[in-house]
């Protein structure tokens, strides 16, 4: 029981307080300088200007270098010797790989090697990876400063753009030098946004605000579009390796031997992104063209002019029969396995700190929105890669090279959209059993 006496005499309650005079009369222990806690360093963040002026400048010249190479490859597979005008035609490539059309004495080119567009694209979101780090941004969650980066990134290289179409502005190379500048401009700013949204976190934070049904349906969109763009390049390979014969006797046609046929294999190459993309555009059923007079369906194949390239020895010789025919459930194959996959991780156990297995509840419901809106991403993406990979190379005449994007878009639009029902309805069946 507690008395008056054993609280005065602080024996129970409260400890009390040292008064200042008593603080002051105690001994100090001084720590050795080795032991003494020292504050965490302060990381120096670089201005955003100089952070994104660097790291532009430097994806750049990788592109840049990349199109010069390809030029003097190309330039002694016709035989010809390098004499100086390379790095004007390299930066004439160059802008024609960021969708800015070129008039040049041979006609009107507007057909972009997408590899290098690929690689440009690249180097442009990691140099908004670095310049986000560089300026202290990393996992901070904000909007606005992965914006900022982007933004800066897209106004450095769009001046890039600019100084780039000056200098080649000559009488034998026409292009618009304000197209060529925002070109770039809306290219660096939409390639460094991909990399300043994952480096900043602000992805994450998109991703929370966005609904599960269409933040599902995206992803599996993706996904769909990116298995069909794998099986157009899977099958322009196996056409090109069956026709190889065909594509020999090109190869032989060119002069500077070995030289000249590496040269030609790296021009194909810059376009083998297109080439994969028009092998969408055919699986789909639209199809695409080779010139005015060149139709390549899976119903049929019209033969006109086409340029003597290795890689067109591999255009089908007729319509699709037997067997064949099963290429065309390709596009709804990719949207089954994409919501399959979507399924098997909305249906994956969790575990949680504690150590407990949680068993998520489907919502077959959801899912099946999930299906309809990833079949509508996977139609735009399909048909913006048909878009990027069409063009012109107009020698005297018209000479259209690609895919009608709105037809392209349609088709993968209702084949992804169809296959990934039948999907999510196969997988509930399984999960009912």
């Amino acid at each position: 029981m507690t008395t008056p006496d054993n609280a005065q005499a602080g024996l129970i309650g409260p400890p009390r307080r040292p008064s200042d005079d008593e603080l002051a009369a105690m001994p100090t222990v001084r720590i050795p300088a080795g032991q003494r806690p020292t504050a965490p360093p302060r990381r120096r963040r670089a201005p955003l200007v100089v952070a994104a002026v660097v790291n532009t400048l430097w994806a750049a010249l990788l592109s840049v270098g990349a199109v010069i190479i390809l030029v003097l490859l190309a330039r002694i597979s016709l035989g010809q010797r390098p004499s100086g005008p390379e790095v004007p035609i390299a930066l004439a490539g160059w802008l024609l790989a960021h969708g800015v059309p070129l008039q040049t004495g041979i006609g009107r080119l507007s057909l972009a090697p997408l590899s290098i567009a690929l690689l440009a694209v690249w180097r442009l979101s990691r140099a908004g990876v670095h310049t986000a780090r560089g300026i202290g941004a990393r996992d901070t969650g904000s909007l606005w400063l992965a914006a900022k980066v982007a933004l800066a990134i897209g106004v450095v290289y769009g001046l890039l753009g600019l100084a780039a179409a000056l200098t080649i502005r000559r009488p034998d190379i026409g292009l618009t030098p304000w197209r060529a500048t925002l070109a770039c401009f809306a290219v660096g700013s939409i390639a460094a946004l991909l990399g300043s949204l994952r480096t900043t976190g602000a992805l994450r934070v998109i991703a929370r605000a966005i609904p599960v049904i269409v933040r599902d349906g995206v992803r599996t969109g993706v996904v769909a579009a990116l298995l069909l763009l794998g099986a157009g390049a899977g099958l322009t390979g196996l056409a090109i390796a069956i026709s190889g014969r065909e594509a020999t006797q090109i190869f032989d046609a060119y002069p500077s031997g070995l030289a000249g046929q590496a040269g030609v294999t790296l021009v194909c190459l810059a376009f083998a992104p297109n080439m994969a993309a028009w092998a969408v555009a055919y699986l789909l059923g639209p199809g695409f063209i080779v010139g005015t007079d060149t139709v390549v369906q899976p119903v049929g194949l019209t033969v006109g002019e086409m340029p003597a390239l290795p890689v067109l020895a591999a255009l089908p010789s007729g319509a699709l029969h037997g067997p064949l025919w099963l290429l065309m459930a390709m596009p709804a194959v990719t949207g089954v396995v994409a919501n399959l996959l979507m399924v098997r991780r909305r249906l994956r156990p969790r575990r949680t700190r504690s150590g407990d297995t949680i068993v998520p509840v489907p919502h077959w419901v959801r899912m099946f929105g999930s299906a309809g809106v990833g079949g509508i991403v996977a139609g735009i993406l399909c048909g913006a890669m048909v878009f990027a990979a069409s063009g012109r190379l107009d020698g005297g005449r018209p000479f259209p090279i690609g895919a009608v994007p709105w037809q392209v878009a349609l088709f993968a639009t209702v084949a992804i959209g169809l296959g990934g029902a039948l999907g999510i309805a196969g997988a509930y069946v399984r999960n009912r059993q």
